[in-house]
């Protein structure tokens, strides 16, 4: 195994962020060819010391009271509208926009959690350096078969646990002037019918800088595949500091309602469509 002593923190704590270990699990040649100050550089990026000093603050909690510190740590000051719509239904896909890609999941988890502690949630690869919350994940193997990861998803929407989902999968762009999300993958939707879920809207306000936004339209204009304004979402979430991160939660929608009339992306097409209507009209509901 080839080992790189004088770039990698032996001595790191298992758990924390230490870039060079994710690099060298990914790529050990890249790592070794990569200047360093451009590790440097990426450690400021991601705010490797001041995301440290948080999981070190608070290692020894886990789920909800891990959730509302980390928060605090970040300064975000969550408003929820609609909460009682979270109890409506007994088993829920909990499907909403995506504007934020990292911070605004948190809030999502402890906003529903306050009333439904029973949370999962598919997550991304941030998040899932984060083993205090591990309970709250569906563990997605991305380097596993398609098949190991139906029959998570599929053990996920069969349980009575309550379901959070980001149809987008990554978050929102600014299209045509408009912070919006990408097309909701309809996978949440046809497991929703499947396992007898009902789909509880949410819309959360928010947005990044227009740094990330021009990065990202200037590497699709470049033909990048890599999206590499993801680097920059740590960043983006210290600059939500002091900002209000609104989470309105809609009516609770029978599934019985997406039926053969459409098929599961249009109707996945006309929920995302919907949930932009529960920023100025929070009792908005889904009609056809």
């Amino acid at each position: 195994m080839t080992e790189f002593p004088d770039r990698v923190d032996k001595n790191s704590e298992p758990g924390f962020i230490n870039l060079e270990r994710v690099i060298a699990g990914k790529n050990p040649r890249l790592l070794k060819i990569l200047p360093k100050f451009i590790i440097s550089y990426l450690k400021r990026v991601i705010h490797q010391d001041e995301l440290n000093k948080s999981l070190n603050d608070h290692k020894d909690k886990v789920g909800q009271p891990f959730l509302e510190s980390i928060l605090r740590d970040f300064g975000a000051n969550i408003v929820i509208r609609g909460e009682q719509n979270l109890l409506k239904s007994e088993r829920i896909v909990v499907a909403s926009n995506h504007p934020l890609g990292g911070l605004d999941g948190m809030a999502l988890m402890y906003a529903v959690g306050k009333v439904r502690p029973d949370i999962v949630a598919p997550v991304n690869d941030f998040l899932m350096h984060l083993p205090n919350l591990k309970q709250l994940f569906i563990p997605i193997n991305k380097h596993g078969s398609n098949a190991e990861n139906i029959e998570l998803y599929d053990e996920a929407f069969a349980s009575d646990r309550t379901i959070l989902y980001f149809p987008a999968g990554l978050c929102s762009r600014k299209i045509k002037g408009e912070i919006i999300d990408l097309e909701w993958k309809k996978t949440f939707l046809s497991k929703a019918k499947k396992f007898n879920r009902d789909i509880l809207p949410v819309h959360i306000s928010g947005r990044n800088s227009d740094f990330f936004y021009n990065l990202a339209n200037v590497r699709k204009f470049l033909g990048l595949k890599a999206n590499i304004e993801m680097l920059y979402l740590v960043d983006e979430m210290y600059r939500q500091k002091d900002k209000d991160i609104v989470i309105t939660f809609g009516e609770p929608v029978p599934i019985a309602i997406f039926d053969k009339r459409f098929r599961d992306g249009k109707w996945a097409a006309l929920l995302r469509e919907y949930i932009y209507k529960l920023k100025d009209d929070p009792s908005a509901t889904f009609k056809i």
